[in-house]
Order: C-alpha cells, then sequence, then structure tokens
C-alpha cells in the first residue's frame, strides 16, 4: 500500500501563490510517475502535471508558466509550486503516485483562488 497526504491548500488571491506537499509512505519501491490532478465542481478530474522518476515533467497548458513540480531527495514525495493564480484555478487537487501496482491517490486539498 502506498499512502499520500496533501497539504498547503487554502485561500489565495489572484495573482498570488500558494505551494502544495505531497507525502508519501508505505511501499514506495516501483513508483514510475507522480503528479498533481485537480477537479472543480461539475468538471471531471484533469491532470495538473507530473514527473518521471529521471525527473522529466509535463504540464497541462492552462498551467505551464505558472506552476511547477518538484520532488524530494527520496524521489517519493512531491511538490506544486503555483503562481499567478486564477479564480479558475479553483479546485480540490490531488496527488497521484503511479506504481507498477497500480494508482494511488491522496484525499484532496482545496485550493480557493478570489478574484
Amino acid at each position: 500500500q502506498v499512502q499520500l497526504v496533501e497539504s498547503g491548500g487554502g485561500l489565495a488571491q489572484a495573482g498570488g501563490s500558494l505551494r502544495l506537499s505531497c507525502a508519501a509512505s508505505g511501499n514506495l519501491f516501483d513508483i514510475n510517475r507522480m503528479g498533481w490532478y485537480r477537479q472543480a465542481p461539475g468538471n471531471q478530474r484533469e491532470l495538473v502535471g507530473d514527473i518521471t522518476m529521471t525527473g522529466i515533467t509535463n504540464y497541462a497548458d492552462s498551467v505551464k508558466g505558472r506552476f511547477a513540480i518538484s520532488r524530494d531527495n527520496t524521489k517519493t514525495s512531491i511538490y506544486l509550486q503555483m503562481n499567478s493564480l486564477k479564480p479558475e484555478d479553483t479546485a480540490v487537487y490531488y496527488c497521484v503516485h503511479n506504481t507498477a501496482r497500480g494508482a494511488y491517490w491522496g484525499q484532496g486539498t482545496q485550493v480557493t483562488v478570489s478574484s
């Protein structure tokens, strides 16, 4: 099993910044990709960005140049630095770790951006 706990969400003003963290524990030996998704009310869950174990990142067009994913030295916990926030970034943000056994999700953290 893999346990993921997100933190760092909250309320920000448009143009502001927030940093999300995803702490991982459990059996982490076969992680191949880690990432962040988000889901706004009434919308499907969408990819924000992800990072491979070799450090290659990939971002949704809507966040390119504003958001950045990084990881810790153990390559098991990840972060999402969100800058120049927009009201449309309001959503529940989920951390996901993909392993050979399947995908593991965190419980989500709410991000609300006011205009």
